[in-house]
């Protein structure tokens, strides 16, 4: 399998109609099985998550609210009315979705994890996608987060042939507090498949950088997360990337993609 997992830039930046097609080009060339999108758009009864879909001819699921919130007042008219939330794009028909709401003491809302079912042909294959925290005030919210999201993907009830999948942008690197307690229940694949240890997913030297993230910047924030699908099972991770060059002089995302590739 190859699983991708992709913040890619809601509607910011001012430019989200000249980055869509560079997302969906990017993703037609790592032809993936599995993809997980954050920071989505969702208008007038579309999202981009289906868009993506049907460019690629896959299947998809969306969750909101996400983080961050919109922009209030919005920057832009294309911003108004606009929801942000996560996506999932699969290879394969979606049998379940649900929406695992993370704690939040901080917002004036509680983001949404979404959790997928897939029909893989050697049984049912459960990914978790979404965000969490990244504003060094709300703490206490990040570590509440990844601790929630460590539950939720080893809930026995996702026990299954095939591992399960976190695929999500997290906001820590992977030496932080906020991380330990998902690192200590699953395997960081990026790591297993011989990925760059010096690896960065939010660079700052990336033209859309968000310099204000300085917890964020020059790290690698995006995760591939297995764990076996049934005690005494391991995860065979083949190959670990990452791509976020610019097509055509404009990059996708101000986020790199992180592309994994699991033993059948």
């Amino acid at each position: 399998m190859r699983i991708v997992t992709w913040n890619v830039w809601w509607r910011f930046g001012g430019n989200w109609r000249e980055r869509e097609p560079r997302i969906v080009s990017r993703l037609r060339d790592l032809a993936p099985d599995v993809v997980g999108l954050q920071e989505v758009w969702a208008a007038a009864g579309v999202t981009q998550a289906d868009l993506i879909a049907d460019a690629l001819g896959m299947h998809a699921a969306f969750a909101a609210p996400s983080l961050p919130p919109p922009p209030d007042p919005p920057e832009s008219p294309d911003q108004m009315g606009v929801v942000l939330g996560s996506g999932l794009v699969s290879r394969w028909p979606i049998l379940e979705v649900s929406h695992r709401r993370l704690p939040s003491t901080h917002r004036a809302f509680e983001p949404v994890m979404l959790l997928a079912t897939l029909d893989h042909p050697a049984g049912p294959l459960h990914v978790l996608t979404g965000d969490t925290e990244w504003e060094p005030a709300h703490a206490d919210d990040h570590l509440a987060q990844t601790r929630r999201l460590a539950e939720l993907a080893t809930d026995p009830a996702l026990d299954g042939p095939l591992p399960v999948l976190v695929a999500a942008d997290l906001n820590a690197a992977p030496d932080s507090v906020e991380m330990q307690p998902l690192l200590e229940v699953m395997t960081d694949t990026w790591t297993a498949g011989g990925g760059d240890p010096r690896g960065r997913t939010l660079r700052s030297e990336h033209p859309f950088a968000p310099l204000e993230a300085r917890k964020q910047l020059d790290r690698r924030i995006d995760y591939v997360l297995a764990r076996p699908g049934r005690p005494g099972g391991t995860v065979d991770v083949r190959r670990a990337f990452s791509v976020g060059d610019p097509e055509d002089g404009l990059h996708p995302s101000d986020h790199d993609a992180v592309v994994i590739d699991l033993a059948p």
